[in-house]
């Protein structure tokens, strides 16, 4: 008997995510059934592939070997159906999409209605995790990352960049006054992220010039949580332009000291793995984010030109 691709996707699946619990999530089968595809595939190969026991699993020497042959025909397979995806540029199939909730409110919803008109055959899945997630464990196609990345076994695709601003709303001003000074700062009630420390550094000179390092009065994980905290009067907060672009525009928020304000501009980059071919379905969507990310976004787009900032 000849060996199947759903074999090797199985032995591929369970070697990326670890598990075999994990594997059989990634592909929509039950524990048993990837155990007995496995030794299926052991007994059609007569050797053994994968070493299992109860804390871990190892592949063997012909595991190994066989794994790389495994890869290399399943994206041969992959390259060949997304080639004739392409060929009809009709990008089909299920996509999913991860984002911080305030960059999936603010720059993607806001395109899903025009992308699916265009590619309708697309079914999107959006998950919003203001962490940063494995692709595979949670089932990911494209994620959508703000800042420098450091993980190195990921293939990123630049989206544009979005400057930060120091801002309040105009009730919190006039009951606790505009600050005039830096200094000033340090009577206010500023809103900062419960972590990384990184992303309490605000775009303001501080000791040495250095951006100027914040401690919160009051901290979220979330910067949608900080953007609604700012625009009920609660504090002064330091917030990308892609989710205040309208607040500003309308009145809503204030940019605080914008001649004293550092031109730091977060990268905006998406990201999936680069032992994957690039889907025709993750392209048409990374394509048209791009395209529509300097269009009143308050951003700069992957080739520098930037919408205007209020």
């Amino acid at each position: 008997m000849k060996t199947t691709l759903d074999e090797l996707q199985a032995l591929v699946s369970v070697v990326d995510t670890g598990a075999l619990s994990r594997a059989a999530d990634h592909l929509g089968m039950t524990v048993s059934a990837i155990s007995r595809t496995l030794g299926r595939l052991e007994e059609k190969l007569q050797t053994t592939l994968l070493r299992r026991t109860t804390r871990r699993l190892e592949l063997t020497e012909e595991g190994a070997a066989f794994l790389a042959r495994a890869r290399q025909i399943l994206a041969s397979v992959d390259a060949a159906e997304e080639d004739m995806a392409m060929r009809r540029e009709r990008p089909a199939g299920r996509l999913r999409v991860d984002a911080a909730s305030p960059f999936m409110l603010h720059a993607v919803v806001p395109i899903v209605a025009g992308y699916r008109a265009r590619y309708p055959e697309v079914v999107l899945e959006l998950n919003s995790n203001d962490g940063l997630i494995d692709l595979l464990e949670h089932r990911t196609d494209v994620a959508i990352r703000i800042g420098r990345l450091k993980d190195s076994t990921l293939h990123a695709r630049p989206i544009g960049s979005s400057r930060l601003r120091v801002l309040a709303s105009p009730a919190y001003l006039a009951r606790a006054g505009r600050p005039r000074t830096i200094a000033d700062l340090q009577r206010h009630t500023l809103l900062g992220f419960t972590q990384p420390a990184a992303l309490n550094e605000w775009p303001l000179p501080g000791e040495d010039n250095l951006p100027l390092r914040i401690t919160p009065g009051v901290a979220a994980s979330s910067g949608e949580t900080l953007r609604q905290l700012a625009l009920d009067g609660v504090g002064i907060a330091c917030l990308a332009d892609y989710m205040t672009h309208r607040d500003r525009a309308g009145g809503r928020l204030v940019a605080l000291f914008p001649a004293r304000t550092l031109e730091v501009r977060q990268p905006i980059n998406a990201v999936y793995y680069r032992n994957s071919a690039l889907t025709a379905r993750i392209a048409s969507f990374v394509d048209y984010l791009a395209a529509h990310w300097d269009a009143g976004s308050g951003g700069c787009s992957q080739d520098g030109r930037c919408a205007p900032t209020p």
